[in-house]
């Protein structure tokens, strides 16, 4: 076997951290569906938590169902109609959706399992509101800051370091497409 030179070991290294840095991305988005996702099971009354050191909110079934209203009172109207009349018309089956859509991508991208498929899931849940909020005057990096990274981790196979994606692509001999 050939030995490594100094610059073989250095693309290794810089590879390592890359993948690292990315698998970081990954479970920290990971980690915000999950818990939007668990909010919307167990925090259906109120969703502001008071842990003594730190004070939060996250997004349970009625704040998700105003955001969505609110997000599809001013849009254009393919996606109006589609949101205001379909999906909040049918919001006690869609709630339980969008939940289970949330816990999916949360799941999949914190341990890494087709993770691709993860980032994919929260981009089509993301993705519609924003385009619906484009005109809506907010904060002008407020979606994009969680589009990009989702993006990005929807190209990158990242569960490939420190998730299970390693281990499926392995066993599938390097065909996993996640």
């Amino acid at each position: 076997m050939e030995s490594l030179t100094v610059r073989d070991e250095r693309d290794l290294v810089s590879a390592r951290t890359l993948g690292g840095g990315f698998a970081v991305l990954r479970i920290m988005f990971g980690l915000v569906w999950l818990s939007n996702g668990l909010a919307k099971v167990f925090l259906n009354r109120d969703s502001n938590l008071d842990w003594g050191f730190i004070k939060f909110n996250l997004i349970n079934q009625p704040a998700a169902r105003a955001i969505l209203d609110g997000a599809s009172r001013n849009t254009f109207q393919p996606l109006r109609a589609i949101y205001h009349d379909f999906v909040l018309g049918n919001w006690s089956f869609f709630q339980w959706f969008l939940t289970l859509a949330e816990l999916a991508a949360g799941v999949l991208l914190t341990l890494g399992i087709a993770s691709r498929l993860g980032a994919t899931i929260g981009l089509l849940l993301i993705g519609p509101i924003w385009v619906m909020l484009l005109g809506s005057n907010l904060y002008l990096w407020e979606y994009p800051i969680e589009l990009l990274p989702l993006l990005v981790l929807a190209v990158v196979p990242t569960g490939r370091t420190f998730g299970q994606d390693r281990v499926l692509a392995a066993r599938f001999g390097g065909r996993w497409p996640f």
